[in-house]
């Protein structure tokens, strides 16, 4: 029969609510991709990375990194958007692909964490050393240090004596911050509590550690992290939890539209009533038919 002489299935209640719902929170997911793609652009536009001098390590650039999360978190959500309120199933097929390609990815790498936590350490100790060489040189990395040494109130990676490695902080430096260590490795770097003080931690390789704590903190920012972690594993866990949970069930959610607009577009009412009618019958018939029967057949074999 022709397409428009038949009644097809039709969403219900439940299908409305979960496909706006579906829609709303693409849509908020969508804002916070521009959000983030925005900051990622305004990061490279405000250190000039696009001038000719240095576009040549654009590439290296973390603001880079952030661009491409905010542009790809954009696009994904869009599509599964656009693809519910078109009832699209390319586009929901394609969003689909891509929550349970990432729920993947997580898994993989929490498994990877898992089993290499004695080597993580390692790994953190070797990339902080490396940004405190390059302090000096790179905004961001400068940035990066300065965030995790003035909130965890910690210097250096295992200890203060690590900016050693720097050659403006090195003692064999010709410069004014020779045996010194970054303003945010300062107990109090605000000058009579008011002005910033960028040259509180000059000298202070050269103190011994009895009076350089008054000055400078001791400790390391990998036993600072480590902390941090063991203080908020319950707050992490939970985090954790929310957001592969949201996942799995914008992926159920995206799965069940697909399974929806093939039957409405593709299958008849009349079969769905059908099927309906088919099972009714066989429940009837399993419930009071054969029950009478298997009856009968014993009265009449006892006879």
């Amino acid at each position: 029969l022709p397409r428009t002489t038949q009644l097809f299935y039709r969403y219900s209640l439940m299908d409305h609510f979960l496909k706006y719902l579906f829609i709303i929170c693409n849509l908020v997911f969508t804002v916070m991709g521009l959000v983030v793609l925005g900051l990622g652009m305004w990061g490279l536009i405000s250190k000039e990375s696009f001038a000719q001098e240095k576009i040549s390590s654009i590439g290296t650039d973390p603001m880079l990194i952030v661009m491409s999360l905010g542009f790809v978190l954009t696009m994904l959500c869009l599509s599964g958007c656009v693809g519910a309120l078109r009832e699209n199933c390319f586009l929901l097929k394609l969003f689909s692909f891509a929550v349970l390609t990432l729920i993947a990815v997580q898994v993989l790498l929490g498994i990877l964490a898992y089993s290499m936590q004695g080597q993580i350490g390692g790994y953190l100790r070797s990339g902080m050393l490396a940004a405190m060489v390059r302090y000096q040189d790179d905004l961001d990395l400068r940035f990066i240090t300065d965030e995790i040494q003035t909130n965890l109130q910690c210097c250096g990676a295992d200890n203060y004596r690590d900016w050693e490695v720097n050659i403006y902080y090195n003692c064999s430096a010709p410069g004014v911050l020779a045996c010194g260590v970054p303003a945010t490795c300062c107990v109090d770097p605000l000058e009579n509590g008011t002005v910033w003080n960028s040259q509180c931690g000059v000298g202070a390789l050269m103190l011994d550690e009895f009076s350089a704590q008054s000055v400078i903190f001791l400790g390391g920012c990998l036993g600072g992290i480590s902390r941090w972690i063991e203080l908020h594993q319950t707050q992490i866990g939970i985090v954790s939890i929310v957001v592969v949970g949201v996942q799995i069930l914008t992926l159920f959610v995206s799965t069940r539209f697909i399974l929806m607009t093939f039957l409405v577009r593709n299958v008849p009412l009349t079969f769905i009533v059908s099927l309906q009618f088919m099972y009714t019958i066989s429940l009837f018939v399993s419930t009071y038919i054969h029950p009478a029967l298997s009856c009968c057949y014993g009265v009449a074999k006892d006879a």
